[in-house]
């Protein structure tokens, strides 16, 4: 490999490191949640917490574009070193999400009525999940202005700064779920209150660490220039496809929860547990998608078509490796993981006929991840939403074909789904990535 050549995977691996590490502790805080919780003396609460986190991944996730959308567009304009509209991008993106998150506070009954009657769990699980529902809602502005940042720093190709974020308020978080559950025996709301708290924290930091990088580029706007509805119309086109996108997303998610719910507790709290394996392979091997979107972003913003195709590879490179290291750990050690996850043998036994579905979905998943990144960067968020409404639907019909072998089938339809997804947009790709930068 010659020095022109390996100098995207340097940069790629730079990009990636920090966003892996910050990525990881998402999931990590969703162990700990679980483990928290699991250890408790039944298994309504770690279903409740569950059923809570799912809604609440329904309705954040809901709102990705947020992230995925600030990402792309400022990528561009600062490959184009266009500070003004890196500067406005931001606020377009705060401001839509502080609207959107104080919409959700504003209807969140009407939200929680629908979103429990469409979860099938049992009256106990339901009513521990609203519990967690009624004070989590309150993090909903925090959650979504971190989306933002969280955009607009990888755009900025500051992959550092998330990690600062998410390393604090993952750990504010950890240490508030040990205190409250088990030192304040506050139970399933410890857990909630725990992450509102976490997340205003987050808010607070990154503030600050806008305000140190934009330290760099002296000069403030007029006040006609503080917001330009140019760029929230644009920014509002692109996240109208992402936000049906991810709407996919959530509901072959919530799908798989519910119709494990309806096999019981038992097997409802077990694809919990078997979840986080899935969760925290995808958060870590998504620093090489979001390094991607970062990348992409600047060499479509420059037009520069041999950096772009240098960091596609460099990233999948990266990413099929680490998908492999992730699924020979998920096979040596998924039964002490388990172990550790929860105390309840019950849900220990079921969780362990699974296992094999763990180990075989990095391997399949990675491929879409890292899609998901080279097409955000390139701001194809159309092509993004076709491709996925038809990995939903394949979804639906692998399961609906092998209802006969139950939560086997289930997992067999989710590990489809991943496999539709990389295929769909692996042929867009092929298709048409020199015309997209033309389009640029």
């Amino acid at each position: 490999m010659n020095r022109v050549s390996s100098l995207p995977f340097k940069t790629v691996w730079l990009m990636a490191f920090p966003l892996i590490l910050s990525n990881m502790s998402v999931p990590l805080l969703g162990m700990v949640d679980t483990a928290v919780v699991g250890h408790l003396d039944s298994a309504h609460f770690l279903g409740a917490v569950a059923l809570g986190a799912l809604l609440f991944s329904f309705i954040f996730w809901g709102f990705g574009f947020l992230r995925m959308g600030t990402t792309g567009q400022i990528a561009v304009a600062f490959g184009q070193q266009d500070i003004r509209q890196v500067r406005v991008g931001l606020r377009v993106g705060l401001v839509l999400a502080l609207v959107i998150g104080l919409g959700l506070l504003l209807f969140q009954v009407p939200i929680a009525l629908l979103g429990f009657a469409l979860i099938d769990g049992s009256a106990q699980v339901e009513h521990w999940g609203r519990v967690y529902f009624d004070v989590r809602i309150w993090s909903a502005p925090a959650t979504l202005m971190n989306y933002v940042f969280i955009g607009w720093f990888i755009g900025v190709l500051r992959t550092r700064y998330p990690l600062y974020v998410l390393l604090l308020s993952n750990s504010v978080n950890i240490i508030l779920d040990l205190w409250f559950v088990w030192g304040l025996d506050l139970g399933v709301a410890g857990v909630a209150w725990a992450s509102v708290i976490a997340d205003y924290v987050g808010v607070v930091l990154s503030l600050l660490l806008v305000r140190h990088f934009l330290s760099e580029f002296p000069g403030e706007q007029g006040l006609g220039r503080w917001f330009s509805l140019a760029i929230l119309k644009r920014f509002l086109l692109v996240n109208a496809h992402l936000f049906i996108r991810t709407l996919c997303v959530v509901f072959s998610f919530a799908f798989f929860a519910n119709q494990g719910a309806k096999n019981g507790d038992v097997i409802l709290a077990a694809n919990a547990v078997l979840l986080n394996f899935q969760t925290f392979m995808a958060y870590a091997l998504d620093g090489f998608a979001h390094a991607a979107e970062g990348l992409v972003g600047q060499a479509f913003g420059q037009k520069n078509r041999v950096r772009y195709i240098q960091v596609v590879k460099a990233c999948f490179w990266f990413g099929g490796a680490f998908s492999l290291v992730f699924a020979i750990i998920y096979v040596l050690f998924g039964g002490m993981i388990v172990t550790l996850l929860t105390g309840l043998d019950d849900v220990r036994q079921v969780a362990s006929e699974y296992l094999v579905w763990v180990a075989i979905l990095p391997i399949l998943s990675v491929w879409s991840y890292l899609f998901d990144g080279v097409f955000i960067g390139a701001n194809r968020s159309l092509e993004m939403r076709n491709t996925m409404l038809l990995s939903t639907i394949g979804f639906v019909l692998v399961w609906w074909l092998t209802t006969s072998l139950g939560n086997h089938g289930l997992w067999l339809a989710l590990s489809a789904f991943m496999v539709l997804r990389a295929l769909s947009m692996g042929w867009v790709w092929l298709m048409n990535e020199q015309l997209w930068l033309k389009e640029a």
